[in-house]
Parts: C-alpha cells; structure tokens; sequence
C-alpha cells in the first residue's frame, strides 16, 4: 500500500511526427515496415504465461497485398477460452489489491515504450495489418494509443480522488472496487488504438479481461501484446485469444463471472450480444456491465453560407481519409443547391490530385485498400447498383481491383432521394452519397438529416451564419455524440472530444474520459462512526 497521496504526470497530446522525406521518422518506419513485410510471425494465444500454439492457423496477409502472407496465427479451441477464464480468476485477486500508483505506473510505461523505441513497430504492423497510411498510423497507433493510456492514468486518480462530504463526528470514504469477475474485451480492425485501449482501460482501473482481437487486426495486436509485457504488465491480467467469435462469446457470456463486455464493432453484434447477456442473466453473479461503441451514418450539413472549399475539404478528409473505414467517417452529405455544384467540383479537382489506391509503403498515397475480401465485394455492389439506377449517378470515382489489393476509387454519389439506400446504410468504405436539397428548404432538411438513420454517432454543420449554426446545433442534436462545427466528423483526439453516439452507434460511454472508467468499478461507500450511540432513543421520544 503506497504512503502518500500521489499525483500522476499531468497528461498532454502526444506530437504528431509529420515522416517528411528525409526525416529519422519516415526512414526508422519504412525499414521496420520492410523488416515486417519480409517475416513469417507465429502468433499464439497469450493465456497467463502461456504461448499456445494450437496448430489450427490462419494466414495473416496485407490487404493491399492479399498474396503475400507475413505471418499466421492460432485458433482457440473451446478449452482454451475456459482456461483463459480460469487465468483471470485467478490473477484477479493479486491485480485488484495492487496498490493504484503501481497499475498507473504500468501504463505509464507503456505510454513511454510506444513513443520511443515501439513507434515505429506499432505504426509499420498497422501499416501491414490494416494498410494504413503513415499519417493515419501515428495518429492511430503511436499518438491516440499513447493519449488513452497518459489520460486514462490521469482520470484514474481524478475518480479516486472524488469523495463524498462527511458531517461531525462521521467519516465517509468511497474506493472504487474493480469489478467482481473478468471484463470481455472485443476490439474492431480500424484502430489499433481502440484495440489497445479496450482491455487496457478496465484492466487500469482493477479488472481482468479476456481479448479478443478482429482477426484483420491479429499482426499489429501482437505489438500491443509486446508493449504490455515489457511494460510489466503481471501474467493473466489481459489474456488474448482468436477463433470461432459465436463459439468464443457463448463460452464467455455462459460463465457466472462473467462482469462486463467492452466492445467496439458493428451494431447488429452488439445487439446479439445485449440479447445474450439478458438471456443469461440469471446465471451472473451479478449485473454485467455493456459498453459498446457501434456504427454510424455521418453527416456533413452544409448551408448555403458554408465556403464552398472549407465544405469540399472537410468531404475530401471525412469521407476518403483510411478509405472511409472510420466509425466517425463523412459518409451522407448535404449539400445546398446554391453552392452544390462548386464544392462538387472543388472535391473532384482535390480527388484528381490522388494517386490510385496503393501500398502504404508509397507514402505518396493518399488512398490504400479496403481491409478484406468481403468489404470489397460489398462495396463494389453498392458502386454498381448506384451506376444502374435512375436516382443515383456517380459523379467521381467508381473504379475498384482485387487482383493484388483490395483496392476501390474513393467515390462520390450524387442522388435525387434522400432516402437513396446509400444515404441510409453503412457503408465502411472510401464511398460518400450527396444529397442537394433547395436552398428554402433549411429547417426542413435538418429534420430529414436527424430522422434519416437509426445511428447517432458523428455529424458536422458547416455555416458561416451564426443563426443557422445554433439552429442545426439543436435539430440534431440527439443525431450525434460528437457534433462538429465547420470540420470533417472526423478525428476525436483524447482528452479534447471525448468519443461516443447513441441510438443505434452504443451506449455513448465516451471513450477517452472519466465516463468510461467508471464503468470499470464498482464503489464502495465506507461510513465510519466515531462515537458510537449506546442509546436508541431519539431526543423526540422526551
């Protein structure tokens, strides 16, 4: 037990490395890059101190490279999920009754290790895993990963720190249990800093967790795993798992200990996971905790004072900037009819500036590939469709290969109805749908925008007319967590804008923030009686 109220370095954003030619940056990334490329990684599970190589594999591949393989990793079994539950059980008793400063310190660690010596590993293994750029690698892998942990220490010791009044001869006190049982952490593909930060937030605050990884992530999930154990982390605090999702999440969600699920992934997932937990929940020792962040359907509305170039940059970076495989990613756009066709025209002039959609390793592009086969394929029948219908026309783009990277044209599509089904469904790629509504037709269209999608997750108003901006700040605002006021929807940076929606996007816990880790507890009000009464009357009785 420490002696001594501590305070943790105060948290600040970590610099963004710019990996300008000829830089120490660009050529430490690009020679650990080529160092990745040329492996053969074998990949275990992580249970306790185990490394178990199952032999039932799978390949691990770029997606802007898909016949190259890098690497490949091990399948769970049934048993080995329990044993993972098993391990954490067992390491919870030590973790929870560490001392707070030394989980801080832990973390801590890891923060320092992914800005010095892992950067370039953690940013080259995303560039591979989920061909990334190099600026949208260090934003992600290096600089929000490093932000989650430095503020997450810090919001810690804000929580525990918040307690309760006391009246004379009383001392309240609160400390904040970890909760009773293991976390299930599920973490998505497009951020390797969410996947970090997932298992790490509640294993900061006390918990233990098993993870499971998207298996399009696996490759740069090992860097994380790494960090972690050099960092100190103690065996069995996040234990690491891959396979069979259905066969996995039953096993977890049938346990009685099981005590919360920390998600990032698609909506539709997520209710099935809701869905099971209240199916089980007689089974739970207690009340399980649900915190996910789920889908979007963003939005720019554009008014007709909005700057033509402002409105097309922010469509340009919103919707195409990693291929549109952002959560919080432009992907439907309102467009006044007085100003349409010249920021339609100003995108397409900075769409004409893009290389075709490459490898990460050029960083002279702009646009990589889609994260697999499937998204592809969805993707392109989308394109399609919309070049065959009377409603839509693609006005940019349109173009997509698979025969070396899952590659597709960043593509605009202009549609005459507002409820055309790529203004309505989500799309996850480098595909944005615009819809020109007429000028009078204002107060309207923000009433369109908020009833359109069940999400509500990010949203942008551009305007240079204040009235206009209070007005769509208020219309929408139940349609989006983050709303943004002339920017791109994009972009959330720890500690600045906390990140989250409602409605069909999740539970809006605003990861980034005090808010989510206090999901993470469980407090315990502690009332201590000084002078204790040895007579029950009360001065009423007389």
């Amino acid at each position: 037990m420490g002696k001594g109220f501590f305070q943790v370095p105060i948290a600040v954003n970590e610099p963004i490395k710019g990996y300008a030619p000829g830089s120490p940056e660009r050529e430490a990334v690009l020679k650990q890059y080529k160092a990745y490329y040329k492996s053969d990684v074998d990949i275990p599970l992580f249970i306790g101190s185990k490394e178990i190589k199952t032999g039932n594999t799978r390949p691990l591949s770029p997606p802007h490279d898909h016949k190259h393989k890098v690497g490949q990793y091990h399948l769970a079994e049934k048993k080995h999920v329990e044993e993972a539950i098993k391990v954490a059980l067992e390491a919870r008793n030590d973790w929870a009754n560490l001392a707070w400063e030394q989980r801080a310190a832990i973390f801590l660690k890891a923060a320092e290790l992914v800005a010095g010596p892992y950067r370039a590993k953690i940013n080259a293994a995303t560039m591979i895993a989920q061909s990334k750029t190099i600026h949208q690698a260090e934003i992600d892998a290096a600089c929000e990963f490093i932000d989650f942990l430095r503020f997450n220490v810090e919001y810690m010791s804000q929580i525990y720190q918040e307690q309760p009044d006391s009246s004379e001869g009383i001392w309240n006190r609160v400390e904040y249990r970890p909760l009773e049982g293991f976390v299930y952490a599920i973490t998505p593909f497009n951020f390797t800093a969410i996947a970090g930060n997932l298992p790490a937030s509640a294993a900061m605050m006390g918990n233990v967790v098993v993870w499971k990884p998207s298996d399009s992530q696996i490759f740069s999930a090992k860097i994380l795993v790494d960090i972690f154990k050099e960092a100190g982390l103690p065996d069995g605090v996040i234990n690491v798992i891959y396979g069979d999702p259905v066969m996995i999440t039953e096993t977890l969600l049938a346990h009685p200990d099981f005590s919360g699920i920390h998600f990032t992934g698609s909506t539709d997932v997520f209710k099935s996971l809701w869905t099971q937990i209240g199916n089980n929940i007689l089974k739970y020792k207690t009340y399980p905790r649900i915190v996910g962040e789920t889908g979007g359907k963003d939005f720019i509305v554009a008014h007709p004072t909005a700057k033509p170039k402002q409105v097309a940059t922010a469509i340009v970076r919103g919707a195409f900037e990693f291929q549109g495989q952002k959560c919080s990613a432009a992907s439907r756009v309102y467009l006044p009819k007085s100003t349409a066709d010249e920021i339609i025209a100003e995108a397409k002039k900075d769409m004409d500036t893009f290389n075709a959609p490459g490898s990460p390793e050029d960083m002279k592009n702009f646009i990589t590939a889609v994260i697999h086969e499937g998204s592809f394929d969805k993707l392109v029948s989308y394109i399609e469709q919309a070049k065959k219908d009377k409603d839509a026309t693609v006005v940019a783009g349109g173009g997509y290969d698979k025969s070396k990277g899952y590659f597709i044209e960043p593509t605009i599509i202009l549609t005459t109805d507002p409820h055309y089904v790529t203004m309505e469904t989500e799309l996850f790629g480098p595909v944005v749908t615009i819809y020109v509504y007429d000028d009078k037709d204002w107060k309207k269209m923000l009433h369109l925008v908020d009833t359109t999608s069940p999400y509500a997750l990010t949203g942008a108003v551009m305007a240079t007319d204040r009235y206009a901006i209070e007005e769509a700040s208020k219309a929408l605002q139940n349609c989006a967590g983050n709303f943004y006021i002339n920017d791109k929807p994009t972009g959330a940076v720890v500690g600045q804008q906390p990140f989250g929606g409602a409605r069909a996007s999740g539970t809006n816990d605003k990861a980034g923030s005090a808010q989510n880790l206090l999901r993470w507890v469980s407090p315990r009000l502690i009332k201590e009686t000084f002078v204790t009464p040895e007579d029950y009357r009360y001065p009423f009785l007389g």
